[in-house]
């Protein structure tokens, strides 16, 4: 058991730092000020290779483990948790494609979304199925040697703005194994896309109902055979819990570097509020607090790239410690800041803002607390 990085990791993680300090941390107010997608930041991503981090080297990405996935992720959300997390969903659809689909699928959709030259959404929630995945309306009817979708998906990352769609849509009779995994492209007719959805949060991530109308796309498209869409679906999101508790903590983690920085600084009563006991016993509950939930993270994302037989369930407790915990300190860094933290002057407020989403989707906290009970008390 070894908790140190090897040489390679520290130097992907550096590399990740770099480039949020140069291409993210300094736009990311404006980003979230005027609710823009930075395109280009995405584009120069993918030339460092994170927009296919653990895409197979076969299907054009870099084949690297969870683990530094999560290392890359913490880093990139210390500049912009709402542009870190959409890079994340990116991934985990370029993935989906690339596990699942055939050599066809890889040429056609993993080549150019590896590069960022396209953007991948992930298409499973929608208005009457959140938590309740498994009860998923959209249809797909087979017609020939294309399939004809309908309904409609809710609260979608990169809706209107991505180009490739990984939609769970069913063939079959209702419940989980009626359900199969489809690509639709953008452009394609009857597809189309609800307003942009006003938010607490994430506001440099585009998010939209994506709706299907008698949308005909090859039967080409399906990933994976008919009745497999929601075992893909839940092992995508293995790894989306992951990377989302990573933006959790790279969030936390720079509200934690921002209130050290503050109370040095700040004074009251005549001396620094960081000489006051009660401000460093808060200080290192934090710092505790974040170890904590970075050695789970790690643990977990060294489980899934293994495929322990408990990968899930330690995905599930990752995803729900980290993004609770993270949220804690982060709040508690806006506590510490008093009413300048709650100023746009300042990135705590925007950090608060947009980890607080982060309990919610990828499956709920409460939802995790169903996937290890389940996994605790099977057999």
């Amino acid at each position: 058991m070894d908790f140190q990085l090897n040489e390679d990791q520290r130097a992907i993680q550096e590399m990740a730092r770099n480039f949020t300090s140069d291409r993210i941390t300094p736009f990311a107010a404006e980003w979230d000020e005027a609710k823009v997608w930075p395109h280009d930041v995405a584009r120069a991503a993918g030339e460092l290779g994170f927009g296919s981090i653990y895409v197979s080297e076969q299907g054009g990405g870099c084949g690297l483990s969870r683990v530094e996935s999560v290392l890359i992720f913490e880093q990139l959300s210390m500049g912009c948790p709402s542009t870190a997390a959409m890079i994340s969903i990116h991934n985990m659809a370029t993935w989906m494609i690339d596990c699942f689909g055939n050599d066809d699928q890889r040429a056609r959709f993993v080549a150019p979304l590896a590069t960022f030259e396209k953007m991948a959404s992930y298409c499973l929630t929608e208005p009457g199925a959140g938590s309740d995945a498994a009860s998923l309306k959209t249809r797909a009817v087979r017609d020939g040697d294309h399939y004809v979708l309908n309904g409609s998906k809710a609260f979608i990352s990169g809706g209107g703005e991505s180009d490739i769609y990984v939609v769970m849509a069913r063939t079959g009779a209702e419940g989980a194994k009626g359900i199969s995994c489809f690509v639709v492209e953008k452009g394609t007719p009857g597809l189309s896309f609800g307003a942009q959805e006003k938010k607490m949060g994430w506001h440099s991530q585009p998010t939209a109902a994506v709706m299907f109308d008698d949308c005909r796309i090859p039967a080409a498209n399906l990933v994976g055979e008919e009745g497999q869409g929601f075992r893909i679906a839940m092992q995508g999101l293995d790894g989306g819990r992951l990377n989302i508790a990573a933006c959790s903590l790279g969030g936390a983690t720079r509200a934690f570097d921002e209130a050290v920085a503050y109370v040095k600084d700040r004074k009251q009563f005549g001396q620094a509020i960081a000489d006051f006991q009660a401000t460093q016993f808060r200080l290192a509950d934090m710092a505790t607090e974040l170890e904590a939930a970075r050695l789970m993270l790690y643990a977990a994302a060294q489980k899934v790239s293994a495929g322990a037989p408990d990968a899930a369930a330690a995905a599930a407790m990752a995803k729900r410690f980290v993004t609770d915990v993270c949220f804690d300190v982060t709040n508690a860094a806006l506590q510490l800041h008093g009413g300048y933290g709650y100023l746009q002057d300042y990135p705590i407020e925007r950090i608060l803002r947009d980890l607080r989403v982060h309990q919610i989707l990828e499956g709920t906290n409460e939802i995790m607390r169903v996937v290890i009970s389940r996994a605790l008390l099977k057999d």
